[in-house]
């Protein structure tokens, strides 16, 4: 794709062919067949850009609820945030009061499109290919009158003095590979604190795997989870701190737990109890099992690991609560007898604090039967631990002697 390529993709024509193109789901069985027929109509590099269009169009739906009228990059698309997380982060934006945002490394314009819903958008990017994507893309949410582009490299761009700034910075390198660190993003943190000191009202997203270690001091540090899954950290300064911090946001919802809520002595570390509580990632991320444990008034099963146990199923968004049935010192011999005593011949195996591979494990059980169970790899009070239950709410735990 490049920018003669978009062009034509945006013009009648275009939007024609790729209209007709959509009809059809492409597949590898069919994938040649359409380039052929379209490269008798247009020229190959044309033909290649709808094709590729089409396809991350409908990979696009899993992020974007107008994926059929936008434009992407495959890196772009990646990167970019999940029309939910946009929005959430972008009612901060609105919440603290802030109806003009510069989007720094706006890329193809995911969190632009949820900014404009509230106010100006400032779309800063060097990639102009991307950048035209931006504009197009926020026009297909109806708001393309609110997007301001503007092509630049913040390495030697002056800080903008606008109201906020949010920095999504490139965090693969050329060739795709993830980085780690922030001081290796594009802008590097390094830079971002630079505006930052100009401008105090900054939201800077990051990778979840980000290592405490780099964090600024005066940063809250929020992690993203949207539908169970941790898909973002970010880092607040300003107004667009919160109460503590670290915390915890769960989509749809939001629901929020800070490492300000639930205050108390550390939570006690006890055997299984009836019930095993597996709090979801954003939750671990920030460092708050403790303070989920004193909300639920559960106890850890051992201080390296992130499982919390109760003796009642209590109702939470942070974390599965799965019903215990037994508690054994790992064996494989006794629990594949265990489990084929018991006709299970299905299971999830979730592991935390164990070298076993999953995988290695279901082939080694060698399971035959009907029934289903979850099988956790883990440690209780430093010993190597099977545990075993069902996401039910009403089981009896069964504590197999060593």
């Amino acid at each position: 794709m490049d920018l003669h390529a978009l062009h034509f993709l945006l013009s009648p024509a275009g939007r024609a062919l790729l209209q007709e193109t959509a009809a059809t789901p492409i597949t590898p069985a069919n994938h040649l067949a359409i380039i052929s027929r379209l490269r008798q109509r247009v020229a190959p590099e044309l033909a290649q850009a709808i094709v590729e269009t089409a396809l991350l169009r409908r990979q696009a739906t899993a992020k974007f609820s107008r994926a059929a009228a936008m434009y992407f990059t495959r890196s772009a698309l990646e990167q970019a945030s999940a029309e939910p997380v946009a929005a959430y982060r972008a009612g901060r934006f609105a919440a603290a009061g802030f109806r003009t945002v510069a989007d720094l490394g706006c890329g193809v314009g995911g969190d632009a499109l949820a900014l404009a819903q509230h106010g100006q958008v400032i779309g800063v990017e060097l990639d102009l290919l991307r950048l035209s994507m931006a504009r197009a893309n926020v026009a297909a949410y109806g708001r393309g009158d609110r997007f301001w582009p503007l092509q630049a490299d913040l390495r030697t761009l002056a800080p903008l003095l606008a109201p906020a700034l949010f920095f999504d910075p490139a965090r693969r390198d050329v060739h795709g590979r993830r980085l780690r660190s922030m001081a290796a993003y594009r802008p590097p943190l390094a830079l971002i604190l630079q505006w930052q000191a100009v401008v105090a009202h900054t939201a800077v997203k990051i990778s979840p795997g980000v290592d405490y270690v780099e964090l600024p001091a005066h940063a809250a540090l929020e992690f993203i989870s949207y539908q169970g899954e941790v898909r973002e950290g970010a880092l607040g300064f300003g107004d667009l701190r919160f109460s503590g911090a670290r915390r915890a946001t769960l989509l749809p919802g939001p629901h929020t737990l800070t490492d300000t809520d639930y205050p108390g002595a550390d939570v006690a570390v006890t055997p299984p109890k009836a019930y095993l509580y597996e709090p979801d990632g954003a939750v671990i991320r920030a460092h708050l099992v403790q303070p989920l444990a004193r909300a639920l008034g559960a106890t850890q099963i051992d201080r390296e690991i992130a499982y919390l146990t109760g003796d009642t199923a209590v109702d939470t968004p942070f974390a599965r609560c799965f019903a215990l049935e037994a508690a054994l010192p790992f064996q494989l011999k006794r629990l594949r007898g265990y489990l084929h005593a018991r006709g299970v011949g299905a299971v999830i195996i979730k592991k935390r604090g164990s070298p076993l591979e999953p995988e290695w494990l279901r082939r080694q059980l060698r399971l035959q039967g009907d029934a289903a169970c979850t099988i956790f790899l883990t440690q209780v009070q430093g010993e190597p631990t099977v545990l075993i239950g069902r996401p039910t709410s009403i089981a009896t735990l069964t504590i197999l002697p060593g």
